[in-house]
């Protein structure tokens, strides 16, 4: 069978494919090495650059000094408000004693913190309807680290589908999420810049 045949077989009755079955097609096809989202129904597959996971790490690992491994998630695909939203963060925090659904999936609802890094070629995701679809999911805290910019936005306090405070910190600045439920600060003086 094709993909074509897949994707036709797989349509529901409207003719659209759920987020589950885009995914499920997906994963036979994506090549190793490669992240996939799905943002607001158009799909999006990004190499993982050295950069990028140099400030993915960077960031879990300072999650670890507080957090267990088991609340602290990287590219985990979890289904976010709005038309056909599947989001890999490339940094999630649970709450504790979070629990996966029955299809297997985290909750959004359970999501404290987010953590995005800039890839050039989905910048305008992170910025634009990622950014909004946290902002209505009410995720406390999104973090956006541009290696371009060689800055850090701190979104939080999500209300009517928007976020109400924004702070932006450059690299080798200190993130502070002390008054955050997070509850620590974030250092920025390894992040490498790209």
């Amino acid at each position: 069978m094709t993909v074509l045949e897949d994707r036709i077989e797989m349509a529901d009755d409207s003719g659209e494919l759920t987020l589950d079955e885009l995914f499920e097609s997906l994963e036979r096809t994506t090549p190793e090495g490669y992240k996939v989202e799905i943002v607001e129904g158009a799909i999006f597959m990004t190499p993982q650059r050295d950069t990028h996971w140099e400030i993915i790490l960077d960031i879990v690992e300072q999650l670890r000094t507080k957090y267990p491994r088991r609340r602290v998630k990287s590219d985990v695909r979890i289904d976010y408000p709005g038309h056909l939203n599947g989001f890999a963060t490339d940094v999630t925090l649970v709450a504790e004693g979070a629990e996966k659904n029955e299809k297997g999936l985290w909750l959004r609802q359970d999501v404290e913190f987010v953590a995005e890094v800039i890839s050039k070629g989905t910048a305008q995701n992170d910025y634009g309807p990622k950014k909004a679809a946290y902002a209505r999911a009410e995720v406390p805290v999104y973090l956006i680290a541009d290696p371009y910019q060689g800055k850090c936005h701190l979104f939080t306090q999500p209300k009517d589908g928007d976020y109400m405070t924004e702070t932006t910190v450059g690299f080798g600045g200190d993130v502070d999420l002390t008054l955050t439920d997070l509850g620590l600060t974030l250092k920025t003086d390894e992040f490498p810049r790209d």
